[in-house]
């Protein structure tokens, strides 16, 4: 069974920061492309960012690039997301994803 927990999530000012974490198992969390993707309520989701397998290529969404660190440790089998200089338009719930599954989410709230 497929499972995706994240952890990490909270409430920081504008400009903070936060890590999100994300324990995978029950597939081979090594040799599969990650992603995080976050959802605002009303809203679609909204990719954020993907790690590849292997190299660990990453790419970003135009919204977060230079602020959002996708990584992975593969001996762990869990994903990270370290979230810099924080922005109230970044407040969502935070899902970590596979290619055919995604978590419950934790949610990231940034507000003065």
């Amino acid at each position: 069974e497929v499972e995706l927990m994240e952890s990490g999530g909270g409430s920081v000012p504008p400009g903070g920061s936060l890590r999100l974490s994300c324990a995978a198992s029950g597939f081979d969390f090594s040799g599969a492309p990650m992603s995080w993707v976050r959802q605002v309520p009303g809203k679609g989701l909204e990719w954020v960012s993907t790690i590849s397998s292997g190299t660990g290529t990453t790419v970003y969404a135009n919204s977060v690039k230079g602020r959002f660190t996708i990584s992975r440790d593969n001996a762990k089998n869990t994903l990270y997301l370290q979230l810099n200089s924080l922005r109230t338009e970044d407040t969502a719930k935070y899902f970590c994803a596979n290619r055919d599954f995604k978590g419950q989410g934790i949610q990231v709230t940034v507000s003065s």
